[in-house]
């Protein structure tokens, strides 16, 4: 299991099984996972990034004034690195295993994780994470309330996997901080420790909700329809609904 198949359980069952069994694949814009992954490979080091540029011709203008060039997207995300990367805090912190591979389970189910930055020596995990703004507000609706950019991509539930496969490796439960750095110009970034009750109470969670994905898995339940993302939208039939239940 890993996080970001996960997540799509968690967004929708039936589509999640509909892309595993190859019966649908999502339409999905890749250029906010490139400029993430361009970013990321600026910091694991000179071969690691110019290896992500080479792979990726897409990024490169092939017309116009800026033929040649990096498509705005991505000068955005030289943006990002320059604001980290003459940051003195960031380089002093920065430091360590960049993109380590951890592998254990959580209640039997085998669990796969990357880890941005593990510094073993200080008990510290520290992840990059791209924003528009550090300071806008999402609505969460299984809470019922407004939260922040972490909350609501559901970073604490994926940097409590990786604390706990870390554990698993390692023998060391390391403090989690999340390095935020917007796309804004000029870009805002912070350090965001994440609090372990946060990550204890979503592992629980994890544990608790990983038994029915891997019953989905195994074809003994059904998946469940949430009726609202692309794939429920295009394999649909009309049906009667009330007029209240058209807002969550």
């Amino acid at each position: 299991m890993s996080f970001s198949l996960y997540k799509k359980f968690q967004a929708c069952e039936a589509e999640a099984m509909a892309e595993l069994r190859g019966e649908w694949t999502p339409k999905r814009d890749l250029t906010p996972l490139l400029v993430g992954n361009y970013l990321h490979s600026y910091f694991e080091g000179p071969k690691a990034h110019q290896r992500f540029i080479d792979e990726h011709p897409e990024i490169i203008s092939t017309r116009g004034a800026s033929k040649g060039k990096l498509k705005k997207d991505f000068v955005v995300a030289e943006d990002m690195i320059n604001a980290l990367d003459g940051d003195p805090e960031f380089r002093r912190l920065y430091k360590g295993r960049k993109e380590m591979i951890v592998k254990g389970e959580l209640n039997g189910v085998k669990w796969m994780g990357k880890l941005d930055c593990l510094r073993p020596d200080h008990g510290m995990i520290l992840d990059l994470k791209t924003a528009v703004d550090l300071h806008k507000k999402f609505w969460l609706t299984d809470d019922g309330r407004w939260g922040n950019f972490i909350e609501a991509r559901g970073y604490i539930t994926q940097m409590a996997i990786y604390q706990e496969l870390t554990n698993q490796r390692f023998g060391i439960r390391p403090n989690v901080v999340i390095v935020g750095v917007t796309k804004q110009s000029p870009p805002d970034k912070a350090a965001i420790p994440i609090d372990q009750y946060a990550m204890n109470y979503a592992l629980d969670d994890v544990i608790n909700t990983q038994e029915r994905i891997q019953a989905l898995r195994d074809g003994t339940e059904e998946p469940t329809r949430c009726e609202q993302c692309d794939y429920c939208r295009s394999t649909k039939h009309l049906e009667v609904v009330s007029l209240d239940s058209l807002i969550d």
